[in-house]
């Protein structure tokens, strides 16, 4: 045939398929696999409680993103380098949380503003996934997440009688005790 070559007369490649799977189509060891037992991972050192604190005390400075990654060592928390870990996404709610109730600049504004009402919601948010996490979470997961919600409960209760003392003084100051007892 016109422009057809003959296939034949070149030389053709050699290919080699080499099956690597371990097992059969049933399940089966294949014969001449050997498999080589796993190495046991050592236990996870526990955590300092004292540097623990992701969210520093409203009073304090913020702490830094490389503390923080400091704070968890990744070899103890898996999927910890994921971006999309579930630690990510707690720090990231902790953030929220943390930047309404004024103890470090907001993300996007940069600027340092307390709303109780705002940061009381990302705490309850916390408080719901901890509860639908429960004994679903890595030992060390787990530790920080008590951590990081204990401190911002704490932190709400101080900014919140805070907030209370300031009204009431306030209120003291702006009425005097004949006005509250009607004698003018």
């Amino acid at each position: 045939m016109i422009g057809k070559e003959d296939i034949n007369t070149e030389e053709q490649p050699e290919l080699t398929i080499t099956d690597r799977r371990k097992f059969n189509v049933d399940g089966s060891l294949r014969e001449g696999v050997e498999i080589a037992p796993e190495k046991p991972k050592a236990a996870p050192e526990p955590i300092d409680e004292s540097s623990a604190r992701l969210v520093p005390h409203v009073k304090s400075e913020p702490a830094a993103e490389a503390e923080v990654e400091e704070m968890i060592d990744d070899g103890e928390i898996p999927g910890a380098d994921d971006p999309a870990s579930f630690v990510n996404f707690l720090t990231t709610l902790a953030s929220q949380a943390a930047a309404a109730l004024g103890a470090m600049p907001h993300p996007s504004t940069g600027q340092r503003t307390l709303d109780l009402e705002t940061g009381k919601y990302w705490i309850d948010v916390l408080a719901m996934l901890k509860g639908k996490t429960q004994n679903n979470l890595h030992p060390t997961e787990q530790k920080l997440f008590d951590g990081i919600l204990g401190d911002l409960q704490m932190q709400y209760v101080q900014i919140q009688q805070m907030a209370e003392e300031r009204l009431k003084q306030q209120a003291a100051q702006k009425f005097s005790a004949q006005d509250i007892l009607g004698k003018k």
